[in-house]
C-alpha cells in the first residue's frame, strides 16, 4: 500500500502485492517443499500472506507428523480419549438423572491466580464481575473439571432411534 498527500489529507492506494511473477516463486516454492517463511522471505512478503495466498491457491499439505483427521494424538496433558471415556464412565456410574443435572456446591472458590491444574476451572458468576470466580473444587484426573461440572460438561450423546 502506498500513501500520497493531497491536499493535507493521506490518501492511500491499494496496490497487487500478489504479481504474476511472485505467484510463480510461490508455486515453485511450495512445489520444491519450502517452508512458509523460506518461500515468504524469497518473495519479500510476510508469512502470513503466503500462507493466505497458498489456501486461496487451495494448495495445502500435511504438516510434518500430521496425522488424519480423526486419529490425532490428544493435547499434551489431556488423557486419550480411550482413558476420557472410561473417566466419564465412572462419573456417570450409577447416578440418578436427577443427580446429573443437580446444583453443584463449589466449596473452594478461587481466582485466576490462585487456579492450578488440580483444582477445577468451570467459571462462577460472569467473567468481568466483581463476583468472578472458578468453581475450585478438586479436579478428576486430568480432566479440567470435577466431577460435577464434568457432568455438566460432557454429557453423553441420546441415541437417536434408527441410527
Amino acid at each position: 500500500m502506498t500513501a500520497t498527500t493531497f491536499g493535507g489529507n493521506i490518501m492511500t492506494a491499494i496496490v497487487n502485492v500478489w504479481t504474476i511473477e511472485r505467484i510463480e516463486s510461490l508455486k515453485r516454492g511450495f512445489e520444491a517443499g519450502w517452508s512458509c517463511r523460506q518461500i515468504a522471505d524469497e518473495i519479500g512478503v510476510s508469512r502470513n500472506a503466503v500462507i493466505g495466498k497458498l489456501s486461496r491457491l487451495g494448495l495445502t499439505r500435511a504438516a510434518r507428523g500430521e496425522t488424519p483427521p480423526g486419529k490425532r494424538k490428544p493435547a499434551p496433558g489431556m488423557p486419550a480419549p480411550k482413558r476420557q471415556q472410561q473417566l466419564l464412565a465412572a462419573v456417570y456410574a450409577g447416578a440418578a438423572p436427577e443427580a446429573i443435572d443437580a446444583p453443584i456446591h463449589s466449596g473452594h472458590p478461587c481466582s485466576l491466580f490462585e487456579l492450578t491444574e488440580q483444582k477445577c476451572r468451570w467459571p462462577i458468576s460472569t467473567p468481568g464481575a466483581d463476583d468472578f470466580r472458578f468453581c475450585g473444587n478438586t479436579s478428576l484426573d486430568g480432566q479440567p473439571y470435577c466431577a460435577g461440572h464434568t457432568r455438566l460438561a460432557y454429557r453423553p450423546r441420546l441415541r437417536v432411534a434408527g441410527r
